[in-house]
């Protein structure tokens, strides 16, 4: 088992200068948190693999394909694989949890979300894989 304390991770990735702070990764999953401060630019492009964001903290839009709308601290996003999304209008630091679901071996560049991964103290032995 591996289990995981949301405040741990908060507090890792606020002590990183990257957006994103990936905990897990197994073959078939990857798990993260992403941080964009308000007013920020949102830079993903879409992924090669289908993904799930669930908000805790901020309030923003979210663009995915040709449809809006308001995401808020409970929001639960959807996206396919290769659907091109942003978030936008970022008013409150927005905190997510990024879940993927891993079809192949990824490319660290198949998705900005994972472009610059910091590993946590508890995840670092799956970088390897």
């Amino acid at each position: 088992m591996q289990a995981f304390e949301t405040a741990q991770l908060v507090d890792e990735q606020a002590h990183t200068k990257a957006r994103y702070l990936e905990f897990l990764r197994v073959p078939d999953l990857s798990m993260g948190l992403y941080v964009l401060k308000a007013g920020a630019e949102d830079t993903q492009l879409p992924h090669d693999e289908d993904e799930i964001y669930v908000v805790s903290a901020g309030r923003a839009k979210v663009r995915v394909g040709g449809e809006d709308r308001a995401v808020q601290p409970g929001s639960i996003i959807y996206v396919a694989k290769r659907v091109p999304h942003k978030f936008h209008d970022i008013s409150e630091d927005l905190h997510f949890w990024c879940f993927l679901r891993l079809l192949k071996a990824p490319s660290r560049q198949s998705s900005s979300c994972r472009a610059q991964p910091i590993m946590s103290g508890a995840a670092r032995h799956l970088a390897a894989w």
